[in-house]
């Protein structure tokens, strides 16, 4: 057989050579080798495959360990190493490695069995995994990965529960790219989303982009917009395909994301929500019939994995959940000590109402306090919070813990010209813990009626510091009319400079008749970013009668570039009778897109004489769709008795299929039936008398 990865790479080839010679000496076939090394049959066929890549070096190990080569794993897993430097030659400039380099936890797939203990030190263990059971969306996964194969760069998002099989499902579809020699990228060093902001650009042809936990990427408050824009140029420009961006996410993400933006509101995802449309499959909670059946096979097969999970879930059909830990994570809850109960609990009510994924020690201890009965607290001992932490550390089946402590990623990359993707500020210095998903969505479902107690608002004011934890928390408290900790939370989050927390409370401050703190306020959060604040503010001094304020306000908006300020203050200039001033402040918004600044412009220069200018300015606006400015020119020039004026502009207005919209403007079709009441032959001519009546 042709050798085609090995024969450019002898330490590969050696390897090859040496397993080939084990499995010999000790008379074993490939599925025999399988069952001994706890392996798929496939991974084993392609490990000793001259036509594949290299196996992971955690296949190497359980390998060598099957076949009694444990005096010489040192050397195989050297061998190993050396191949994967050969392979990565040329490929160390392009995001990403080869697919049979990754070990499937490694992409965060839910492990479903004990690690491997007698791992070599420094690597993880390899770890069995159950039989796969194909469903419904694998098919159509499966249909995709063929595309992409094919030359067409596809992508697509898995949507389902927690622990529901979608990553599983994206792992075990990728696997035929492997032996094509297609590479993965999983961005996540130092953040998800800088990580993927930064690199998309450089992705190559044939990789497949790996967006697990896809909201960490889409839904990032500084760069989600931007990422669904890269991620839609890489899909759309063919020298860069093909590409196969796949992604997952829980429904209620999927459902925010989708969701059209009330009127007038700000729409937050207008790129994430194109990049979804039709790329999105979903995942079933559990399975069917015909999936059960599958599984039961497996487990009647050997598969104890399968086994043992079908003796557990076979009932409801929660397979995947169950191999994952899931009901074992809500026996730690149901069963826990009050203490570590309630310490969970904290945990639910914070990630329900927007504080992040890493939960201060510090906070989840103070909170704990009134989540206890009054029997219970009495009986708490000095060191309860470390042994409760202790016992919710423990991991449960599958290597997951309830509440685990986990460490941040800092920034470790210098600065940059370019601006600079920021990750979730830490919280407070100290210890923090991630609650496991199914656990959370455990606590959005079950606690979804509850209001957290008051220690929880206490130790949230005193312990978190993020500013959008604390803005969240700040709307949480007010939806529940907690509104004296809504205030406090508010306060907190504007000191640590949260735009939202600033608008409001300039508001609320101009309402009260603090107009130095208002100002203040608004100055603050423009500085953060924010200027509508000010453009607010300008407005509510204006209506107060200070004009002079207002001037000042609508200035300063307009130099951060408020539109929308610009406007008004060409209004206030007007109103004054400083025409030439208000005129370029209307010019200025003009060029800024601003179509109603070219509405006055265009009157101003009728009033002033210049009709040339008018037209041009009514030509403008029409190309930017406001056919109102043409209309308005018609009418001043006919109420101004020049009736070929207004003649000539009505005919533009006709030619250019405007007259529908200018009827409805207008409130009235008069001008036009007064003109042509017949209406106009093709060419522009009025057409002669006609009667729409039926004929005899």
């Amino acid at each position: 057989m042709h050798d085609a990865y090995s024969e450019q790479n002898p330490a590969l080839a050696e390897l090859r050579k040496r397993l080939r010679g084990g499995m010999a000496r000790m008379r074993l076939n490939q599925t025999d080798l399988a069952a001994r090394a706890g392996l798929g049959r496939t991974t084993v066929s392609e490990a000793l495959s001259s036509a594949k890549p290299a196996p992971s070096p955690g296949t190497v190990a359980a390998l060598a360990r099957a076949m009694q080569m444990q005096g010489q794993l040192e050397e195989l897993l050297e061998l190993r190493r050396g191949a994967g430097e050969v392979a990565r030659g040329e490929a160390r400039s392009v995001p990403g490695r080869s697919i049979g380099e990754w070990q499937p936890h490694d992409l965060e797939v839910h492990p479903a069995g004990p690690g491997d203990t007698a791992s070599v030190p420094g690597r993880s263990g390899a770890r069995p995994m159950p039989g796969y059971v194909r469903r419904d969306h694998d098919r159509v996964l499966a249909g995709l990965v063929d595309d992409a194969a094919a030359g067409r760069s596809r992508a697509v998002v898995l949507v389902g529960g927690s622990s529901t099989g979608k990553t599983r499902a994206c792992w075990e579809a990728v696997q035929p790219l492997a032996a094509q020699g297609w590479r993965l990228w999983h961005p996540f060093d130092p953040t998800r989303a800088q990580d993927a902001l930064e690199d998309l650009p450089r992705v190559a042809p044939r990789t497949v982009v790996w967006l697990n936990e896809a909201q960490h990427y889409l839904g990032d408050r500084a760069a989600g917009e931007r990422i669904a824009a890269a991620v839609h140029r890489l899909l759309v420009t063919a020298e860069r395909g093909p590409v196969l961006v796949l992604g997952t996410l829980w429904p209620e993400y999927a459902a925010r994301y989708m969701a059209l933006p009330v009127p007038g509101a700000e729409d937050s995802h207008s790129r994430v929500r194109e990049l979804l449309a039709d790329r999105i499959l979903s995942v079933p909670e559990t399975f069917d019939a015909s999936a059960l059946a599958a599984a039961a096979a497996l487990a009647e097969g050997g598969d104890r994995l399968l086994a043992d999970a079908l003796s557990r879930a076979g009932a409801d059909g929660r397979i995947a959940q169950d191999l994952a830990g899931a009901p074992e994570l809500l026996n730690r809850y149901r069963h826990a000590t009050p203490a570590a109960a309630a310490v969970l609990e904290v945990a639910m009510d914070a990630r329900r109402l927007g504080v992040g994924l890493h939960l201060p020690q510090a906070f989840l201890t103070e909170a704990a306090a009134d989540y206890l009965t009054d029997t219970d607290h009495d009986q708490l001992t000095d060191d309860w919070a470390e042994r409760a932490f202790a016992e919710l550390a423990a991991p449960v089946h599958g290597k997951q813990a309830p509440l685990r402590r986990t460490t941040p990623r800092v920034q470790r990359r210098p600065p940059a010209p370019s601006r600079t993707i920021h990750g979730r500020a830490p919280s407070t210095a100290g210890p923090v813990f991630r609650l496991a998903d199914y656990l959370e969505q455990h606590g959005r479902a079950s606690r979804r009626l509850l209001c957290p107690p008051a220690s929880f608002w206490h130790a949230a004011h005193t312990h978190l510091t993020d500013p959008d934890d604390l803005s969240n928390l700040t709307d949480a408290a007010e939806n529940r009319h907690r509104l004296q900790w809504a205030h406090s939370l508010r306060q907190r989050a504007a000191d640590r400079g949260n735009t939202a927390a600033l608008f409001r409370l300039a508001i609320l401050g101009e309402k009260a008749g603090d107009q130095d703190g208002a100002e203040a306020m608004a100055r603050e959060a423009a500085a953060h970013g924010n200027t509508h604040v000010l453009f607010r503010l300008a407005g509510m001094w204006e209506k107060s009668g200070d004009r002079d304020g207002a001037e000042v306000l609508y200035r300063e908006a307009a130099d951060h570039g408020d539109t929308q300020a610009l406007f008004r203050l060409a209004v206030l200039r007007e109103e004054t009778g400083d025409q030439d001033g208000a005129e370029a402040l209307y010019r200025e918004a003009a060029d800024h897109g601003d179509t109603q600044a070219l509405f006055r412009l265009a009157v101003l220069r009728e009033e002033a004489g210049d009709r040339d200018g008018a037209d041009a300015l009514a030509r403008q606006g029409i190309d930017h769709g406001n056919s109102h400015i043409l209309f308005r020119l018609v009418g001043m020039r006919e109420e101004a008795g020049d009736r070929d004026g207004a003649e000539a502009l009505a005919r533009q207005a006709a030619d250019h299929g405007t007259t529908n919209a200018l009827y409805s403007l207008a409130g009235r079709p008069g001008v036009f039936d007064r003109l042509w009441p017949y209406g106009l032959d093709p060419d522009g001519t009025p057409t002669s008398p006609w009667s729409a009546s039926a004929p005899d």
